[in-house]
């Protein structure tokens, strides 16, 4: 069994970590570079880095930000935000990613995931998903979560590795920032239909929340958070000390 991994999340807006709840009331947190090297120090599998407002604001992601990102971790570093074309899948890698995430990009063009699943191999093709319920069903949203874009979840999620993404990340927005655990239905119905690795990203407010996750969800190969890791609430070496007693196989 592949060990779990723990990812935290830089949500980066206008050169600094940001965070909201359900995708709004968004404040500030901290510099981007001091708190990736805080995680790449305290035993984070993985770091995510999304530039939240590129796509809505019609511009190319800030790799100027990235680059000192980059600079300062030794652990992969996925990047989403703006990401509509393989010259920014091309521009994205070349500033020190080691996987592209695309999510309002593949929505409006879903052949970019194969093209450029074809050009850098699909480990590098990471589909992002931000989820919503309505009426009952799960719904994919573009543009940061503002726009439902009439896509069906689940489905979505199958075409995305059926066209060459090598991860998926989920991200509900119903429990995103509330704190009252991951979205579990919306996880394990993705998971019923795709094979690659899962992410699952929303709701985390305590340790044990990772543990309800994986126990309840095998196909999650990941736990996503920010604010409990970036207001220093659970550690991220004690969340591992906790999996690893509850016979979850987690990295050192």
């Amino acid at each position: 069994m592949l060990a779990k991994r723990i990812i935290p999340c830089l949500d980066i807006r206008s050169g600094r970590v940001v965070k909201g709840t359900n995708f709004e009331g968004v404040r500030d947190v901290d510099d981007p570079v001091s708190l990736a090297k805080f995680y790449n120090d305290s035993g984070a599998d993985e770091l995510v880095f999304y530039d939240i407002t590129a796509t809505v604001e019609g511009r190319s992601l800030f790799t100027d930000v990235l680059k000192r990102v980059a600079g300062e971790i030794f652990i992969p570093l996925t990047v989403g935000g703006g990401i509509n074309t393989l010259e920014d899948f091309d521009r994205v890698l070349k500033s020190g990613a080691d996987k592209v995430s695309v999510n309002s990009g593949a929505i409006r063009n879903p052949s970019i995931i194969e093209a450029a699943a074809k050009r850098y191999g699909d480990q590098c093709v990471v589909l992002s998903m931000d989820v919503k319920r309505v009426d009952g069903r799960f719904h994919v949203f573009s543009k940061g979560g503002r726009e439902d874009a009439g896509l069906d979840a689940v489905e979505w999620a199958r075409r995305g590795q059926e066209s060459g993404a090598g991860e998926i990340v989920v991200n509900s927005i119903d429990t995103d920032g509330v704190k009252m655990g991951f979205d579990l239905e919306m996880l394990t119905a993705i998971g019923n239909v795709v094979s690659v690795p899962i992410i699952a990203s929303g709701g985390a407010g305590c340790a044990e929340d990772f543990v309800t996750l994986f126990k309840t969800v095998p196909s999650a190969d990941a736990g996503l958070a920010a604010s409990i890791f970036h207001y220093k609430e659970v550690a991220i070496s004690e969340l591992k000390e906790l999996l690893r007693n509850n016979d979850i196989i987690v990295r050192r």
